[in-house]
């Protein structure tokens, strides 16, 4: 009889736990796609489309030439990656990434502009905010930076308050959804 009651309570005992871990995942599932909705949107990988820095005149710059190429990868975690390159951009001569010239170095960092980490969407005030971890440029590095954006059929937009280049350049990046 002892041991039937130690069995029983046991067995209620294990089905509460469970029952209790399981409403607490649905609570928590539920507020990660409520949270994550509009996040959903953007889940997977994009190539770059244009990347211009507009000058107060209007005038416009391509940073990374005429036909620059690009990733940005998102993920249903959060985590985002992004990368920029010049088109055609010189090879080391040494062919040893450690022997470049001063000219080399500065071309292969002004052609690139790479960064990961977190990423949230405010979809109230058509935000996106990449929570960098780290950066090609290290200024960048545990930083927070918020772009407006807007998503339209397979086109994503946003605008870079402050670029790379510094000074009072507003950045336009253009990606369209790799399908």
């Amino acid at each position: 009889m002892k041991r039937s009651i130690i069995c029983t309570l046991l067995i209620a005992s294990i089905t509460f736990v469970y029952a209790q871990k399981k409403d607490e995942a649905s609570k928590a599932g539920k507020k990660t796609s409520a949270t994550n909705k509009s996040s959903n949107k953007l889940i997977g990988t994009w190539t770059l489309v244009l990347v211009d820095n507009i000058l107060p005149d209007g005038s416009r710059v391509e940073l990374y030439g005429p036909s620059p190429q690009g990733i940005l990868m998102f993920d249903e975690h959060g985590n985002y990656a992004l990368q920029i390159f010049r088109s055609g951009r010189a090879k080391f001569a040494a062919n040893d990434k450690a022997q470049g010239t001063p000219e080399e170095y500065k071309a292969a960092v002004q052609g690139s502009n790479a960064h990961f980490g977190k990423y949230t969407v405010n979809e109230a005030d058509g935000t996106i905010t990449f929570h960098i971890a780290h950066a090609s440029y290290p200024n960048w590095e545990g930083t927070e930076q918020k772009r407006t954006f807007t998503l339209s059929k397979d086109e994503l937009k946003y605008t870079v308050p402050t670029p790379t280049t510094g000074g009072s350049a507003t950045g336009e990046v253009v990606w369209r959804r790799n399908l």
